[in-house]
């Protein structure tokens, strides 16, 4: 069916519906959007926290006990279990949940006609009859009807399986035909590999190609990271370690120490749950989601959660300069026509200043006018535009000039290109006559212009881009009865003069470059302006002390080997292509850096994937580019990046807190048992009390932890190195001293307690007592791996670090003094004196691991 013939049974405009038909049209057709895919339900949820090795061997712990008649140990290690359980079905919910969440934060909008204006709409808004409008790298939001078609192809591998992008245009085709050859149609969910459009919407939600193919539905994003894997992993081998430990040493306690089996088998079950850290991967994976959380408050959502981790080790940001380093609000400031230079005066969009010298060749104006797409309006008092920021400010400049296009009407044009980098459009004037504006690269525009050359306007545009402006060129050719446009016609056009652009620097990007510097972390500008621009917006960022500029021409004369050795030293690529950018990040890669890399348009996907961090623009970019990214800046701003850094580093640093208190506050509760039955004296502990310790403190103490704020200093250090292992060596040691601490101090107080006439009841009392209390001293030290514990901030704590204690504290008075918890657990009240010396153990233990701190910086970081 003809487009005219499709826009008349829809009855549809031309010019596009009106707000009050679009939204009578949406309650008749619905959203347009697809059915969400079920979610699990929350009881399988629940369910498949129990589904791991760690919690199958306290499972089976908890039936051994049961099936000797323990029945209160066999409670409190499914008390154990379920706490746990609890934790990862929360976590896991909130990880979700913000994951879906950064999906609504990034839902894409459609640009259609609404009352006669470009607008802006929710892609879920859009009915049947609504007339939109495609450009390169947009996604397709409904099943549309082509009416114009420039130069127009679409990638339709989802739907046909073609790997090669289809040429559309607006003609019919026959009734029938196959969806891949259906020319005239473009698809909801296929991409715009180039070209422009316009087109009218037939089709919306269930009702599109994509809504009746359920093997389009996006899967959900994994929760399971390369991080989480690995701790699984070793996890698994605790497990055989503890296991394998375990049956050795209770055939020792049985057969060599004559312990009663079921006794023996006891002790080894509560070992065994004491050891082994269960909650150390649900307590990772809620730091990661954390991360998420408060990466998307400072507008850097998180699409893949592999991202957070490689976040933390990122030793390289690539990003582009307009927008992103910049405001994005460009100023026409300068103008270059008849051989003479005029200045404007304004900022942004407003179209308030004046030009001096005021007799300024109106034609050059009329061209910017012209050969525009943009719209300049003014909402609540503020001047914003919709469409590109650089056409924009020419029709605020229109203003400033007062120079209308009254009169001209638009025939025909040819969209701006990449490959060609101008653009072209064919008018009427109000005196019948046919003329092509054209607008672009100063290259590409002279270039078409015979009677110019590049030298007659060296001086200008090299004086323009040293004072970081952007430069574009006007020109015109006037074409007699000429109706449709193409290049060739362009030839021999008549230059009308340069404008200089400029958008200044964003004063956070300038700080955060300077906080990058400070963390190690260097940064690349690329950017499809000139050297010479380029270089001058480095230079106002302080982006180097002298920043080193390469262009694109000099990278492609360049082989791979010889770009690598080149491209840790330069700052600025300038005049740089999609493919040039692909290249860079893999010569920085070739140096074992972590490459974040931002990009906005369906070119940039290529160098997104290979980034270890894409990062698409919220704003500006594409949804191709979202697509391949792993972020999404909310606000297009680079100082977002950095901020994302931060938090990646910050919760790295919490994992690392997380597994440096874990490992060895339950290390240190095995030791005892261990050598108590190899040297055959009477357990410090029973099997409950070790339970009751792991039931109290891993639901708390190391929960708080993945809730830690930064570090001071977080981004005065460099960068990890990508391979850096999880388990250093400094953090061996720490898991090794901190065990052997927790041992000696349970000892020492276990025989202490006796020597001083206390039964062995109360003896296991303040055992315990002594390891709750060792291990939240121990947690005010872990807080800062990298700095003193002893400080106002850090004896203050957290809200999370303050209610954990509160909650502790609360249970070891109701373990330790309350009735029933004395006939559960076997435990008798403490003196004064008796805890006296339980808290002196706990400081003295702070102090000495204090000291170990202070001296193991100065010796092995020389700080």
């Amino acid at each position: 069916m003809a487009g005219s013939r499709v826009v008349e049974v829809l009855e549809s405009f031309h010019h596009g519906l009106t707000s009050t038909e679009a939204d009578a049209r949406l309650g008749r057709y619905g959203p347009n959007s697809l059915p969400e895919a079920k979610g699990v339900h929350p009881v399988l949820r629940f369910l498949s926290q129990f589904n791991n090795t760690l919690i199958y061997f306290l499972l089976a712990s908890a039936v051994a006990a049961m099936l000797l008649g323990h029945a209160i140990d066999a409670a409190v290690i499914m008390a154990v279990v379920i706490a746990n359980a609890i934790v990862g079905f929360v976590q896991e919910g909130r990880a979700e949940k913000a994951l879906a969440g950064m999906q609504e934060l990034i839902a894409p909008h459609s640009l259609a006609l609404r009352d006669r204006q470009k607008r802006a709409v929710e892609t879920a808004g859009l009915v049947p009859g609504d007339i939109v409008h495609l450009e390169p790298g947009d996604r397709v939001p409904a099943d549309v009807r082509l009416l114009h078609a420039r130069g127009l192809s679409i990638e339709e591998a989802a739907l046909t399986g073609e790997s090669v992008a289809a040429d559309k245009q607006e003609r019919e085709v026959d009734e029938g035909t196959a969806l891949g050859d259906r020319a005239s149609m473009g698809f909801s969910g296929t991409l715009v590999a180039r070209g422009q459009a316009t087109g009218v919407v037939v089709a919306t939600g269930t009702q599109t190609e994509l809504g009746r193919i359920s093997g389009m539905l996006q899967k959900a994003v994994p929760l399971v990271t390369p991080l989480i894997r690995q701790m699984d992993r070793l996890g698994n081998r605790l497990t055989v370690i503890i296991l394998a430990a375990g049956v050795a040493l209770f055939a020792f306690a049985v057969l060599v120490r004559g312990f009663d089996w079921v006794e023996a088998l006891i002790a080894i079950v509560a070992i065994s749950v004491g050891a082994i850290p269960e909650s150390l991967p649900a307590v990772i994976t809620i730091t990661l989601a954390i991360g998420v959380q408060r990466m998307a408050r400072r507008n850097a959502v998180i699409r893949k959660l592999p991202a957070v981790e490689s976040l933390g080790a990122t030793s390289v940001i690539c990003t582009d300069k307009t927008g992103t380093l910049t405001k994005n609000e460009m100023t026409v400031v300068h103008l270059f026509a008849n051989g003479r230079e005029f200045s404007v005066s304004g900022s942004g969009y407003e179209p308030k200043g004046a030009i001096t010298p005021a007799d300024v060749p109106e034609a050059i104006i009329l061209c910017g006018l012209i050969c525009n797409d943009a719209r300049l309006y003014e909402e609540s008092g503020i001047w914003e535009i919709a469409g590109d920021p650089m056409e924009g400010a020419l029709l605020a400049l229109s203003r400033k000039a007062d120079v209308a296009a009254d009169g001209w009407t638009r025939l025909d044009e040819i969209p701006f290109d990449a490959e060609y980098r101008y653009m072209a459009v064919l008018a009427e004037g109000p005196d019948g006559d046919c003329r092509a504006f054209i607008k672009g690269a100063p290259e590409a525009v002279i270039g078409l212009c015979p009677d110019m050359a590049m030298d007659q306007w060296a001086g200008a545009m090299d004086r323009a881009s040293g004072e970081g402006e952007r430069l574009l060129a006007f020109a015109a050719i006037d074409l007699p009865d000429t109706e449709h446009l193409s290049h060739e016609m362009l030839a021999g056009a008549h230059m009308l003069g340069l404008m200089g652009f400029l958008d200044p620097p964003r004063e956070e990007a300038r700080l955060a470059i300077a906080e990058c510097r400070s963390a190690g972390i260097a940064v690349k500008m690329i950017t499809g302006d000139h050297a010479g621009t380029a270089v001058a917006i480095a230079r106002q960022l302080e982006l180097a002390d002298e920043p080193e500029a390469l262009t694109g021409h000099a990278i492609e004369e360049m082989d791979d080997d010889a770009l690598a050795a080149r491209v840790e030293s330069v700052d600025v690529f300038a005049r740089a292509s999609p493919e040039h950018k692909l290249r860079i990040v893999r010569a920085l890669q070739s140096h074992g850096g972590i490459v974040a890399m931002t990009g906005d348009g369906v070119n940039d996907a290529p160098s997104l994937r290979q980034a270890d961090v894409g990062t698409a623009m919220g704003r500006a970019g594409t949804e191709a580019a979202r697509e391949a990214s792993e972020m999404v800046l909310l606000d297009d701003n680079f100082a977002s990046i950095v901020a994302a850094v931060h938090e990646g580093r910050t919760v790295y640093d919490n994992i690392r807190k997380v597994i440096a208190w874990t490992l060895p506050t339950n290390g240190g509760e095995a030791i005892v048992i261990v050598i108590a039955i190899l040297m055959g004296f009477a357990l410090p502990m029973t099997a409950t009390q070790i339970l009751w310790i792991n039931l109290v403190t891993a639901s708390t103490l190391g929960l708080v932890l993945a809730f830690e704020p930064p570090e001071p200093g977080v981004m005065q250090r460099p960068p990890r190195a990508r391979d850096a292992p999880l388990m250093t060596g400094e953090t061996i040691w720490r898991v090794v001293l901190v065990s052997a601490l927790f041992a000696l101090a349970a000892l020492a107080v276990f025989f202490g307690a006796q020597a001083a006439g206390g039964d062995i009841a109360l003896a296991r009392t303040m055992v315990v007592n002594t390891l709750v209390v060792a291990e939240i001293f121990y947690l005010f030290n872990v807080r800062f791996l990298d700095g003193a514990s002893l400080t106002w901030r850090g004896v203050l704590g957290t809200k999370p670090v303050l209610i954990a204690l509160a909650v502790v504290i609360a249970a070891q008075l109701a373990f330790t003094y309350a009735p029933p918890f004395q006939a559960v657990f076997a435990t008798r009240a403490m003196g004064i004196g008796e805890s006296a010396v339980v808290i002196g153990i706990g400081i003295a233990l702070f102090a000495v691991l204090e000291m170990e701190k202070w001296l193991r910086h100065r010796l092995l970081r020389g700080t």
